[in-house]
Parts: C-alpha cells; sequence; structure tokens
C-alpha cells in the first residue's frame, strides 16, 4: 500500500515523541513537522530526517494525517483547517477548549468522511488494555493521579490536565449517563485549581471517586474498580494489573478465600499503540477507539466538574 503522509504540528516535549513514532512507522512518511520555534523544529526535523516547516497552513492538502500536539488554545483552529483540507486528525487531549468547538470539529470530520481521533493516551497503555470487564461491571471505581508540578502543563486545570485522563476512561468503562457530580479542589500553586476530588454517580449505580494533584511530591497513577465477585487495581505508572478473586475454597468458616493474579506489562509503549491505532482506523476507514465523540464526552465532564469547582 502507498505510504500515509503524516506530519505532526508543534514538535514541544510531546510532539518530538509523536514525530519518532511516525518516522519508524514503515507503513508512513514524515513529511515534515511543524514548530513556531524554528530551532526547535529544525532539530526534530533533523532528528527524524523530515524536514521542518514553520505555518501549518503550507501543509494544508499536502498530508494524509496529522498529530496535533499544541497548546489546548490551539486544538480547534489548527484541527479545524487540517479536517476542512480532507486530512485525518490526531489531536492531543483535551479535544478543544469548549463543548461548541468539539461539536464543530467532530461535524465536520463527519462532513468530509475523515478518522477524528483524541489522544487520550492511556487508553492504550498496556495494563489497561489488559483489563477484561466483559462479565462484570464495576459498582465502585477509585482513581489516583498524583504528579509533581510541571509548568509545562499549567494553561489548563489538573482537571483538563490529569483528571480528564481517568474521566475518560471511567466513562468508556461505565458506559451509562453521568446522573451527578460532586466536586472540591485547592489552590497550591498556581492561580487555577492544582488538587480536585469528584465524585461522580451514574445512572446504573455505580459510582466513582476520582482524585488529581499537580502538587505531589511522588507520582502514582491507579484505578482501583470493584465488583461483586472480584476487585481489580490498574497501575498506569508500573504497568501492573492486578485482579482478586473469591476462591473455591474458604479463609474462614463462611468467608471464601482471595485468589489474587497479577500481570506486569514491562515493555507497553502507549504512545506507539496510540498513532499504530490511528493509523489503522486511517487505512480501514474505521472509527477510532478514543473518538471525537468520546473526546467531546470527557470534555463535557471535566468542564462541569471546573464550573462547580469555581462556584
Amino acid at each position: 500500500m502507498q505510504s500515509l503522509r503524516c506530519a505532526v504540528i508543534g514538535v514541544g516535549y510531546l510532539g518530538k515523541f509523536h514525530a519518532q513514532k511516525y518516522a519508524a512507522l514503515p507503513e508512513c512518511e514524515l513529511v515534515a513537522v511543524v514548530d513556531s520555534n524554528p530551532v526547535q523544529a529544525q532539530a526534530v526535523a533533523e532528528a527524524n530526517q523530515t524536514r521542518a516547516v514553520a505555518d501549518y497552513r503550507e501543509l494544508l492538502g499536502q498530508v494524509d494525517a496529522v498529530s496535533i500536539v499544541v497548546p489546548t488554545r490551539l486544538h480547534f483552529e489548527v484541527a479545524r483547517d487540517f479536517l476542512a483540507a480532507g486530512t485525518h486528525v490526531l489531536v492531543e487531549k483535551p479535544i478543544t477548549v469548549t463543548l461548541d468547538e468539539a461539536d464543530a470539529l467532530i461535524r465536520l470530520a463527519r462532513e468530509k468522511d475523515v478518522r477524528l481521533m483524541v489522544g487520550h493516551l492511556e487508553r492504550f497503555n498496556a495494563a489497561l488494555l489488559g483489563l477484561d470487564l466483559t462479565q462484570d461491571k464495576p459498582l465502585f471505581i477509585e482513581s489516583h493521579r498524583l504528579a509533581p508540578f510541571n509548568p509545562r502543563a499549567n494553561d489548563v486545570s489538573v482537571v483538563l490536565d490529569l483528571m480528564i485522563h481517568d474521566i475518560d476512561i471511567i466513562l468508556d468503562i461505565v458506559d451509562s449517563e453521568v446522573e451527578r457530580i460532586d466536586a472540591k479542589g485547592v489552590t497550591v500553586l498556581t492561580s487555577d485549581t492544582d488538587i480536585a476530588n469528584a465524585r461522580l454517580t451514574f445512572k446504573s449505580g455505580c459510582v466513582a471517586n476520582v482524585t488529581a494533584s499537580r502538587a505531589s511530591l511522588k507520582v502514582e497513577r491507579k484505578m482501583r474498580m470493584f465488583m461483586p465477585n472480584c476487585y481489580v487495581s490498574v497501575d498506569f505508572q508500573n504497568r501492573v494489573l492486578a485482579k482478586h478473586r473469591k476462591g473455591e475454597r474458604e479463609m474462614f468458616p463462611g468467608v471464601p478465600e482471595i485468589v489474587s493474579e497479577e500481570s506486569v506489562f514491562e515493555n507497553g509503549d502507549a504512545l506507539m499503540a496510540e498513532i499504530k491505532h490511528f493509523v489503522a482506523c486511517v487505512r480501514q476507514g474505521r472509527e477510532p477507539l478514543c473518538s471525537g465523540q468520546a473526546g467531546r464526552r470527557a470534555l463535557a465532564t471535566a468542564t462541569e466538574i471546573t464550573r462547580l469547582l469555581k462556584s
């Protein structure tokens, strides 16, 4: 098959890794990398044997697919221009700043019959991919996403920076309408919320307690799910999936034993898995795992949490 002509728009900290992945895929041709910083663009271009471009508009109509890894406030404008040109788009999370912008991108992708995917990277974490919930749906979910402060991501609140990862995963797993949201937050290091907790109550009866902090001294990315006969822990940071189930024997009279099983996924490359999935969806004309609609759903919940925190 003919190579897919690809480009990466924004090659800062995360974008340069997108460029590396496209350059390594035999089915892709990395046509160019784009950045407003010419020194950064040239460095990434040379490292990946491609060319540097200062203005993304030069590539409109010249590429088949792009990763958009620019600041969130620019997501809508850049994604809109490429979608309008008939280009398939992988845009980093959150999909846009507002729901109206997200809706506009979803409509445009549908009109142009191109794929729109949102880069919720944790969907492709090997530990999560190893989880099978076809038999049981969680009744209670608890997640903690803690990180030290990083000035690179201070253009959005901790909800849109960190918590939205877990919001997206939980919404996908529970697959039920959110009935009620309660939220509390604290400003610590910036003028925006740095530590937040949200409690999501779903119409199905499931409850999710979600905590995110960018003012922590340690890194932790864990999610725990409780089912009637099983407890599952997903450690995103270390790519460990642990399952604890009722056994056939008794631990005490009338109390079943707990049988534990742990899987460690040592060689997972979530970003490569994400980009391979995007490329496959483009080639096969199928809807991505994290579609524009899924990105919009996560943004809607995160936006409501943000509103509650500010009120």
